[in-house]
């Protein structure tokens, strides 16, 4: 889930950055302290949104900086445990797939992937299902769940699980065909009902 933060801290306005718009170098120290981190609170910040620097300064002795109080916001992504999400198959390996979802790449194990035996071709990059002959290759479009979620501290990169084997989650070329056949049997009137 994307979420917009709001907080308020204390920033360190160097002295070879004075003269300088204030609300420009406050983005700034702003984006390098927090800009790219994964927190257990916070998720993982992509962007700095919003930044209100207060002018007023304070000097402490035996630095020749400011420090002024900042108030900002913050666009973080926060994986949520039972969260349906869609993303991009960015890699396939023996053990699964890896799926984009949102700045971050989860693990899709290949025992949460369908019911089915499934192989490897290393030479196509493919995971196959041995009965269904469904393909899972980089660049398919798939629907999951969120199943596990370790953001661990800060500088970790975090890891997340996500399973496709519940009704209405998997690649989503299989859940149309899934819904065609189901479309298909209705009789004329009720398909024209649900056009209206």
């Amino acid at each position: 889930m994307f979420k917009l933060i709001t907080l308020q801290d204390t920033i360190r306005i160097p002295p070879d950055t004075f003269g300088k718009p204030l609300e420009k170098v406050g983005r700034e120290q702003v984006k390098q302290k927090y800009e790219g981190i994964v927190d257990e609170e916070l998720g993982y910040v992509i962007a700095v949104t919003g930044i209100e620097v207060s002018p007023i300064g304070k000097i402490i002795p035996g630095d020749g900086a400011t420090f002024h109080k900042v108030k900002f916001s913050l666009l973080a992504f926060y994986p949520i445990i039972q969260e349906i999400v869609e993303g991009d198959v960015v890699e396939i390996a023996d053990f699964g797939a890896f799926v984009r979802i949102g700045p971050v790449d989860a693990l899709l194990h290949v025992s949460q992937l369908m019911d089915d035996y499934i192989s490897y071709d290393e030479k196509q990059g493919v995971l196959l299902g041995k009965e269904t002959k469904r393909k899972l290759t980089t660049g398919d479009q798939v629907r999951v769940r969120i199943t596990a979620v370790s953001l661990g501290r800060i500088g970790s990169s975090g890891k997340i699980g996500v399973t496709a084997r519940q009704p209405f989650l998997g690649k989503l070329d299989w859940l149309k065909m899934d819904q065609a056949p189901k479309e298909a049997g209705k009789k004329p009137a009720e398909t024209a009902e649900k056009a209206a």
